[in-house]
């Protein structure tokens, strides 16, 4: 570096003129004031006893003698004690072609730390990769690697939401109103097919609640009641006790939305070290909901729903099993943030999501917290909005 170099010189100026033994730590170079002419600058007044000169005399010798000795230097000029230094142009073109030549610009040697494990990306099986997934996905691919050009040894993870009333939504539909479809038949990517099952879900349940409410029943209790949405319920659980048929389908309309996904992914250039999958993850939160519950730090309410109560925090109960047993997304988060803690045993835990969620990982810390998990002070939720 330029400063480096000016230094080094600087040093052996005092002792040609002032044989003066100066430490290089000890002269201090700056940027140089907007409003001078100048790239950097060096205060001589700390060095006044050792030279015994007036401030602009010896900013003059030194200014002449680095200009003698170092051709990176072009001019030097002296306002009282500074000595302003412009460097040739040719310095800086030269070392931005060296650099951009450069592979691994920017680079540095892996450190021994613990690895990083960043998710981002996280989509759900029920809907194609949209616009809105752009900015998740580049900004968590840009964070690791910069992280891995800092030295960080990095593992970059996603999480694919593939089970869930909202997944069961969509299966639905297909039985209903798309049966025999297929991204084949139909000439269009996979999760493409199965985004569109999801919109005519949503758009008949909103037709049915609207038809409940127009006979009188209250908009809330209609949502709850909607016939269209106790088949998804009865559905996910048919799922979750694995249901030959219901589990067939699942895979079958799953494996049409990975084909999409894998087609965007190359597309943007993304990648992951591994990917982990809600299916597999759900169990092991269940599992460790149970052990809250065994040591009294989780708690069951009448209907048979286990909660945490956060209270102590300043939050609220949160919600960790529904009555039926089914499991909701804090259950599973906790499953994976278990699971990837014992797969890689990281120094941090980031999650690129967006700011929606902010309260969704203030929780799932605290609990894990709470379950014993020290590492949990590691979770970093990277928020954006």
């Amino acid at each position: 570096m330029i400063e480096n170099l000016i230094q080094s010189c600087a040093v052996k100026a005092f002792s040609s003129l002032y044989s003066a033994d100066v430490a290089e730590d000890k002269i201090i170079i700056q940027q140089t004031r907007k409003d001078f002419e100048g790239d950097y600058t060096i205060n001589v007044f700390p060095f006044l006893k050792l030279t015994r000169e007036k401030p602009e005399v010896c900013a003059q010798k030194i200014g002449d003698y680095l200009r003698k000795h170092t051709p990176e230097i072009k001019s030097c000029n002296v306002i009282k004690g500074f000595l302003n230094i412009v460097v040739h142009d040719t310095y800086w073109t030269n070392s931005l072609y060296d650099n951009i030549m450069r592979k691994n610009f920017g680079e540095m040697e892996k450190s021994g730390d613990k690895p990083i494990v960043i998710e981002f990306s996280s989509p759900n099986t029920n809907k194609p990769l949209h616009l809105g997934h752009i900015r998740n996905n580049l900004l968590g691919w840009s964070v690791a690697e910069i992280l891995k050009a800092a030295g960080q040894e990095v593992e970059k993870v996603n999480l694919v939401n593939d089970r869930g009333i909202h997944i069961c939504k969509s299966m639905l539909a297909w039985e209903k109103w798309f049966k025999g479809k297929t991204p084949e038949s139909e000439n269009i990517k996979g999760d493409k097919l199965v985004g569109d099952c999801y919109v005519r879900f949503d758009k008949e349940l909103k037709d049915e609640i609207g038809k409940l409410v127009f006979a009188g029943l209250d908009k809330d209790r209609a949502e709850q009641d909607a016939s269209l949405i106790q088949e998804a319920r009865e559905m996910l659980k048919s799922w979750e006790e694995n249901d030959p048929e219901v589990r067939a389908l699942w895979s079958r309309m799953n494996e049409w939305v990975y084909e999409g996904f894998d087609k965007t992914y190359e597309r943007l250039g993304i990648d992951f070290d591994k990917i982990y999958y809600e299916s597999d993850t759900f169990l092991l939160g269940k599992d460790i909901v149970e052990q809250g519950l065994a040591l009294g730090v989780l708690f069951k309410k009448e209907d048979g729903s286990v909660w945490a109560d956060l209270s102590d925090e300043g939050l609220d109960e949160k919600l960790l099993l529904r009555a039926d047993g089914t499991s909701v997304y804090m259950t599973q988060d906790l499953g994976t943030a278990q699971l990837r803690y014992d797969d890689f045993q990281p120094g941090k835990l980031l999650y690129v999501v967006g700011n929606e969620q902010n309260y969704h990982f203030e929780v799932l810390r605290i609990i894990l917290k709470k379950l014993g998990r020290k590492w949990a002070e590691h979770i970093v939720h990277i928020s954006y909005g």
